[in-house]
């Protein structure tokens, strides 16, 4: 009941993306999958909020106690952590791409070896033409 009050008290600090209030056919679907609600919420005529994670941050700046301020400050730290961890994965992926652009560069230097090495064995295989003897001749005497 209080959370409901400080919502709605503090309405304008929660756009659509921040909260949205579930309609009684969804609440009916959960509560028939989650089997350990309360009972009281169960049975409770108005249909919950539902907040995202962005609504849960707002959330916990506006309530005054004690636990809302310890998910405050654990929401703040895990929305550090997911900011590092996507600088992070951010930085991989630049490395792993230079690393494949590296990769790629030496399969073509391979091919043009390749080539090179066709050519001069193709070349190889051609006999040479008989060339006349200069010099001394022992046969000829």
């Amino acid at each position: 009941r209080a959370l409901k009050q400080a919502v709605k008290r503090n309405i304008q600090r929660f756009p659509n993306d921040f909260m949205f209030q579930l309609t009684k056919e969804e609440w009916q679907q959960v509560i028939t999958i989650c089997d350990n609600l309360p009972k009281s919420a169960k049975f409770s005529p108005a249909t919950p909020f539902v907040f995202t994670e962005q609504g849960v941050a707002m959330l916990s700046s506006i309530l005054n106690s004690e636990r809302a301020i310890n998910v405050n400050i654990q929401v703040i730290r895990i929305f550090a952590r997911l900011r590092n961890m996507v600088t992070d994965n951010t930085q991989i992926r630049l490395e792993i791409e230079k690393i494949k652009n590296k990769l790629e560069n030496q399969d073509k230097n391979m091919e043009i070896v390749f080539q090179y090495l066709d050519e001069l064995l193709a070349i190889k295989e051609i006999p040479a033409p008989k060339r006349k003897r200069i010099g001394f001749k022992p046969d000829e005497l």
